[in-house]
């Protein structure tokens, strides 16, 4: 038996053996945020995977969010015959998957033939930046706040309904409440429980303000592994709400109460461990934090994209929500954009501008990306706003996606941070979602249409 929820592969050879487990899945994230991959025996993983990597097809990285293949991406198409790309298994990824019966989960990192790192995948897109980081001596820490509204319905039930008269599971605001999250506690309880055992430490879970709405947070950690650790929980937790007759959705805005979030709490360390953001007062905010900010807001428009890639993701963004409209940062001000919180080590940033619907690899490199420039730029110092951001007169969050994917695909800057190659697949990303929802006749024209014009 594993001595922790993180195995090596020695430790999963015994566990194979031993019947304890017979299942491994092998995984990559995709473009939307989702694990992708396959469930493979042990003797066949260790024979073949575990030293020489899977295989899968290279339109992983370029279909639409409902995986069909669609036109524009130079990584691959028809015309290039949609071949293999390569899954490479990250051993320190390796855990148990408790949700699954006698099963093992690892990520990948997704290489081209060669073992070239594929640029566009969003798992090397962060480690980029984390590798510019490092060469400043720095590392960035990182946690993520996913919200998600539950209901008591199953996922076949809710897409035979079309998504409408669904039951929220608490119908009232429970945000902090006890006796509302009591309601739903054995299966919060068991996305909880779970997480530990697959060595995710979870710090809490509460209510949040939508009817069935709540949130579950996990330890602070070094970037690339909470991003990890962030992928894997979404899937688990979707997995277990099914296992339970229920369904649960992390969309940015399910109706027009609040939004899903996905704050987004980020630090930078030297390479001694110590916070960087702070002055050596202890108390003020350093220069090299100033300058990291200066660039993540001169930057946020530019890689809005990344902070809401979907049409749905725009709809968050309304005044007086908890959702930002204006790009500000502030000290424990819930009304920026960015809100500067925590003392000592934990001092940090929180991007409220992600909701639920985000890949957490590109939402890190971008803020990395956009602060290091800040920093290599030695940019002027942007003054810490007070008051109400949504009524101040301030830079403003772009309104749609094609405003963002706009700001995205012409900007000098993320040509640079991210390579021509990579700008061109995400705005051909943000075209595909666009034409797809302009073609499509939507319910809120049919009432507005069908009889009055």
């Amino acid at each position: 038996m594993a001595s922790s929820p993180q195995l090596t592969l020695s430790e999963l050879k015994s566990m194979a053996d031993g019947g304890a487990i017979d299942t491994i899945i092998v995984a990559a994230c995709d473009m939307q945020g989702r694990l992708q991959g396959k469930r493979v025996m042990p003797k066949f993983f260790f024979e073949s995977v575990a030293s020489e990597a899977a295989e899968g097809c290279s339109y992983l990285l370029a279909t639409d969010i409902e995986c069909a293949p669609v036109p524009g991406y130079e990584l691959t198409s028809w015309e290039k015959g949609y071949g293999d790309f390569i899954f490479a298994p990250d051993i320190a990824t390796l855990r148990l998957a408790p949700w699954q019966e006698k099963a093992a989960i690892i990520l990948c990192d997704i290489e081209l033939h060669g073992h070239e790192p594929a640029e566009v995948s969003p798992r090397t897109m962060l480690k980029k930046q984390l590798g510019r980081l490092q060469r400043h001596g720095l590392s960035a820490w990182a946690a993520t706040e996913l919200e998600f509204i539950l209901f008591r319905n199953t996922y076949e039930d809710a897409w035979d309904k079309a998504y409408r008269g669904l039951t929220p599971a608490n119908q009232y605001n429970n945000d902090y409440s006890i006796l509302g999250t009591a309601r739903v506690e054995p299966l919060i309880r068991r996305i909880r429980n779970a997480m530990e055992a697959a060595g995710i430490q979870v710090e809490n879970s509460k209510g949040e303000c939508n009817l069935g709405q709540h949130e579950i947070n996990f330890r602070y950690g070094p970037a690339l592994t909470s991003c990890d650790k962030h992928v894997i929980y979404k899937e688990a937790a979707k997995e277990l709400a099914a296992q339970e007759g229920m369904a649960l959705t992390f969309m940015a805005k399910f109706n027009e109460r609040e939004g899903n979030s996905c704050h987004t709490h980020l630090s930078l360390r030297d390479e001694a461990g110590n916070a960087v953001f702070l002055d050596a007062d202890g108390h003020s905010p350093s220069k090299l934090f100033k300058q990291f900010m200066a660039g993540l807001l001169r930057r946020a428009p530019e890689i809005a994209l990344f902070f809401a890639p979907n049409i749905n993701s725009y709809k968050r963004f309304a005044v007086g929500s908890f959702a930002p409209t204006a790009l500000a940062w502030g000290m424990d001000n819930r009304t920026c954009a960015f809100r500067v919180l925590g003392h000592g080590k934990s001092i940090r940033v929180e991007n409220r501008l992600p909701g639920g619907d985000v890949n957490p690899y590109l939402v890190l490199a971008a803020m990395i990306a956009a602060g290091l420039e800040g920093i290599e730029g030695d940019f002027a110092p942007v003054e810490m706003f007070k008051g109400n951001a949504y009524t101040a007169d301030l830079p403003r969050v772009p309104h749609t996606l094609a405003d963002a994917a706009k700001l995205f695909s012409e900007s000098a800057f993320t040509h640079a941070a991210f390579g021509t190659d990579v700008v061109k697949h995400y705005t051909n990303m943000a075209k595909v979602e666009l034409d797809a929802f302009n073609s499509a006749v939507t319910d809120w024209e049919r009432f507005r249409s069908f009889e009055r014009m």
